[in-house]
């Protein structure tokens, strides 16, 4: 298996988890309890695997082509971009209470 299999395999995954949590509001078993917003947790997991992608098939499976580097960065913007997505689709943090005396 090459590392291109793997990659493509990879975004697949993450790309139909998205599609469908955009669609049906349930997410993977793996940080369930975490998510408040299904469905921008969703949309920021396509957004991630496109740029992921991006990243990928025009950066290093592409080869060492040089005018390729500012789509493969542009890629990584769009990857951050989708994973700011998903972090904000996640439960607020609930400050830390003192024990009561």
């Amino acid at each position: 298996m090459t590392w291109v299999t793997v990659g493509v395999l990879v975004l697949g995954a993450l790309a139909g988890a998205g599609i469908v949590a955009i669609t049906t509001g349930r997410l993977p078993p793996l940080g369930r309890d975490r998510v408040l917003r299904p469905r921008l947790w969703g949309y920021g997991a396509l957004v991630s695997a496109v740029g992921l992608g991006v990243f990928l098939f025009l950066g290093p499976f592409h080869g060492p082509d040089l005018r390729m580097a500012p789509y493969a960065l542009s890629g990584t913007a769009v990857f951050l971009v989708g994973s700011a997505l998903q972090m904000a689709a996640r439960r607020p943090g609930r400050p830390v209470t003192p024990p009561a005396s």
